[in-house]
């Protein structure tokens, strides 16, 4: 069967404008669709000459506000334009659109009869962007009338069992005369998976492309051919994955995908949103994913999903990643050796002896880091809002707790040799400092404090920048990342990164 090829959509104001960036990412895609709607007026005029200054098979696309887009003039204006776009058809058929887009309920004899003589075919489409659509197959048939026309079903899912109903529906069509997408975060799998889809094409958008089609989460041509590799992903490939909720923002996919290129295997590591764990194990039995990390908040919770445990694991009470073996799930934990490796190198120390840590939060991340500074003889104190959660994970390792508010400030003061933060305060907020983004923005760093915060998104985090300035050394995340994604490699594939 053949690959999905991968369209760039083009939402430019101008002609100009989307040539430009076609020119951009010409290399990375097979075909281009004109979104006529986001054209401005004096524009749509000229549309009929795009195939030709765009030298690649190209898409004819009015949609229509409530499918999504931009155009309210009306239908009998939009029928002009398309009318207006396709007619005159020149004698070398590359110099025409390719498909035109038409909606289910839009039927324009004398359109569908030019498109036909034309050669150009008809992508006959679906949107419902508030709703999932269920009967994949009964939708398919009805939008397909004519062996001459694409069927294209897009919908918005509530819940990743939405896109993973998508998933096993599509396991039983034989070929690739469809376009199958859910939309936005909940949706990227459909996009980056579109082979296990079986589709004609995957969407795409350059890095500049409008807000509103970022709200869908088209995935630009560069992180699809850079980061997934795309064009090489098949039914053999096999499938990983990092889960968690809302995971606005992470590095996993860059790191896995990279090992899996740099040893020549045929698998890929997806973004697999979930708000539920036992929606991300759902997702993973029907479209087959061998292996997930799994991050904030699930780390905890997934220990009950799961009987063959790690000691690690088990011992920690969290566990950062599955894997899928003989019919069953397996628990890990990998963070306590990222962690530890991570930290060591920071500080440039061999053990935390004499050393009186502070370690903020209390969740699943926090849990490993409790148990690898106890492992390297360090004395910690465990602050977190919710009192009792810090006295249960402090109990645990003989640690020291508090609240994590301003009324701890002496004895965060008095635990400050290496300030640890854990939770997700901070993650995705550029500085400055704010009581919303700084967990413990009460803190006046005095310049002696070492500060690793684990988040990795942005590079500097607000208190991270706030502590460098006072004369604080500093550490993100990302080491973190790196050395436990590294052990997660290891139990996914078998191989060494």
């Amino acid at each position: 069967m053949e690959r999905p090829l991968m369209c760039l959509t083009l939402t430019g104001s101008t002609l100009d404008e989307d040539l430009e960036l076609l020119n951009k990412y010409r290399k990375y895609v097979d075909i281009a669709e004109l979104r006529v709607d986001f054209l401005n007026e004096d524009e749509r005029f000229f549309t009929r000459k795009f195939p030709r200054l765009a030298g690649l098979p190209c898409i004819l696309t009015i949609r229509r506000r409530v499918d999504g887009g931009k155009y309210i003039e009306g239908e009998a204006s939009r029928t002009v334009l398309f009318a207006r776009a396709l007619s005159f058809a020149d004698s070398d058929a590359n110099k025409n659109f390719k498909y035109v887009d038409f909606e289910e309920d839009f039927h324009i004899p004398s359109l569908q009869d030019a498109a036909m003589a034309y050669g150009i075919k008809i992508i006959r489409s679906v949107h419902d962007m508030e709703n999932p659509i269920s009967d994949i197959h009964s939708r398919l048939r009805q939008l397909c009338t004519t062996g001459y026309e694409i069927p294209k079903i897009a919908f918005m899912p509530h819940t990743l069992d939405d896109v993973t109903k998508l998933f096993a529906q599509a396991q039983e069509f034989k070929d690739n005369n469809h376009i199958l997408l859910a939309m936005g975060p909940l949706g990227v799998p459909s996009r980056l998976l579109s082979a296990k889809l079986k589709n004609f094409l995957t969407y795409s958008s350059p890095q500049e492309c409008s807000s509103s089609l970022q709200s869908l989460a088209h995935v630009d041509p560069v992180t699809l051919n850079d980061t997934y590799h795309f064009s090489k992903i098949d039914d053999n490939t096999k499938i990983f994955g990092i889960t968690g909720w809302p995971l606005s923002a992470t590095n996993s996919p860059l790191l896995h995908n990279t090992g899996y290129m740099n040893h020549d295997m045929n698998s890929v590591y997806i973004p697999i949103r979930a708000e539920k764990l036992k929606q991300a194990f759902y997702f993973a039995n029907v479209v087959g994913v061998e292996g997930m990390s799994v991050t904030i908040p699930h780390k905890e919770d997934v220990l009950d999903e799961i009987k063959d445990i790690d000691p690690i694991a088990q011992d920690i009470g969290a566990c950062n990643t599955v894997v899928h073996s003989h019919d069953s799930w397996h628990a890990y934990n990998t963070d306590v050796t990222g962690f530890t490796r991570a930290l060591l190198e920071f500080t440039g120390l061999k053990s935390l002896a004499h050393k009186k840590v502070a370690i903020i939060g209390s969740g699943g991340a926090s849990k490993a880091i409790a148990y690898a500074v106890k492992k390297l003889h360090g004395n910690a104190c465990i602050f977190n809002r919710t009192i009792a959660r810090a006295k249960l994970l402090a109990d645990k390792y003989d640690f020291k707790y508090a609240s994590l508010s301003e009324d701890s400030g002496p004895m965060l003061k008095k635990y400050s040799d290496i300030i640890i933060q854990t939770t997700s305060k901070g993650m995705g907020c550029p500085p400055p400092s704010t009581e919303e983004n700084d967990p413990i923005f009460f803190y006046d760093f005095t310049g002696k404090e070492m500060l690793f915060d684990i988040i990795y998104v942005p590079e500097v985090t607000p208190v991270m920048e706030r502590a460098a300035r006072a004369g604080c050394k500093v550490c993100n995340g990302y080491s973190m990342l790196k050395y436990q994604g590294y052990e997660q490699f290891e139990l996914f594939t078998g191989v060494q990164y």
